[in-house]
């Protein structure tokens, strides 16, 4: 019989959650999905569980996200409701978590990623380990940042949410502290301690507090000028405009990163940062449906997924390929109502 691809356990005082697909990074399917959010609505109601605990098994990752190619494979089989299926219920566990009503501890250690931070940045308490690697990666793939990256990007300092949508930059413990992406920084070797406390009840702040430590001093602070500068522009043209202009190696490497890129998919990150300040998380999570259901359906999703991960070759054949023939109306298409959109649903029983 197989492992269980995610763990749900009560352990004294303390629900815990486990992510068990180490070899997978921890990545998300819609089975995962549905047991997290059955527990959460368990534990709810359980006196017994005063906090909630989620982690990765295997020590390399929180969670990478979702499962990339299953869902590519879903697409390629014409097998598109099974594909919003689970943005939908992903979508509405995001939401589940932020409105949690118990303490909810995300020990953020490893690959972070993707769904990955939406199962974490919408928790009361984001704890950051030495390994933390976090990126929003997904315009690299023809996709965007979704889970509620509409919400919680923009509100970070300055432009640095722009910064990290639209290059896909991969930040550590300290940059994540700085951000408030995480809210604590405790050692990795502290983890187990900190389970065991709330295991035994203590209660969640007091815990995470008595187990921090300063966290570490953030180099991406050093570059604020140049992000605030280059990531207000208006359009990606202008984005690259700027890091073009600027010089330094910092801004060399950004207009790489950016290059490298989904013009369609830069777009549409820059518009979800431009208008995402204004909306509250249920509205963002709406907008990214409207725009998951049509970028399942583009060429630059599956062109992104077979140059990345399928065939590995990178080198995306973009559609179009050149920033500066993305229309504003196309853009607008993406973010336009769908007859069917997002309403935020249970897990279905299993």
């Amino acid at each position: 019989m197989s492992e269980a691809k995610v763990i749900i356990e009560t352990l004294g005082r303390c629900g815990v959650i486990t992510l068990n697909r180490p070899a997978a990074l921890n990545s998300l399917d819609l089975d995962m999905v549905r047991a997290i959010h059955e527990a959460l609505d368990r534990w709810e109601n359980d006196a017994a569980a005063a906090s909630v605990l989620i982690r990765g098994a295997g020590g390399r990752a929180f969670c990478a996200g979702a499962d990339i190619r299953a869902l590519y494979q879903l697409g390629k089989a014409g097998r598109a409701a099974e594909q919003l299926a689970f943005f939908r219920e992903e979508y509405s566990l995001n939401r589940r978590i932020n409105n949690y009503p118990k303490p909810y501890v995300a020990l953020m250690d490893g690959v972070v990623m993707g769904g990955g931070a939406g199962l974490s940045v919408h928790g009361s308490h984001r704890v950051a380990g030495d390994a933390l690697d976090f990126a929003m990666p997904e315009v690299g793939i023809g996709f965007f940042p979704d889970v509620g990256a509409t919400y919680f990007l923009p509100r970070l300092p300055g432009r640095t949410g722009a910064y990290l949508a639209l290059t896909g930059a991969r930040i550590g413990c300290a940059e994540a502290i700085a951000l408030g992406l995480a809210s604590a920084y405790v050692p990795s070797a502290r983890h187990d301690a900190l389970t065991r406390r709330l295991i035994e009840g203590e209660d969640a702040a007091a815990a995470i507090a008595a187990e921090s430590r300063p966290a570490p001093p953030s180099t991406l602070s050093g570059q604020r000028p140049f992000i605030d500068a280059c990531f207000s522009a208006a359009t990606v043209a202008e984005v690259v405009a700027k890091a073009g202009a600027d010089g330094s190696a910092f801004a060399d490497k950004t207009l790489a990163a950016l290059l490298l890129k989904s013009p369609t998919s830069l777009a549409i990150a820059l518009r979800q940062m431009q208008i995402g300040a204004d909306l509250g998380l249920e509205e963002a999570l709406r907008i990214e449906f409207r725009i998951v259901a049509r970028i399942l359906q583009s060429n630059d999703y599956y062109e992104g997924v077979r140059a990345t991960i399928i065939e590995k070759d990178h080198r995306p054949r973009w559609s179009p390929a050149a920033i500066d023939a993305v229309s504003k109306a196309d853009i607008n298409a993406y973010f336009a109502a769908l007859p069917d959109d997002l309403a935020f649903c249970t897990p279905v029983a299993r």
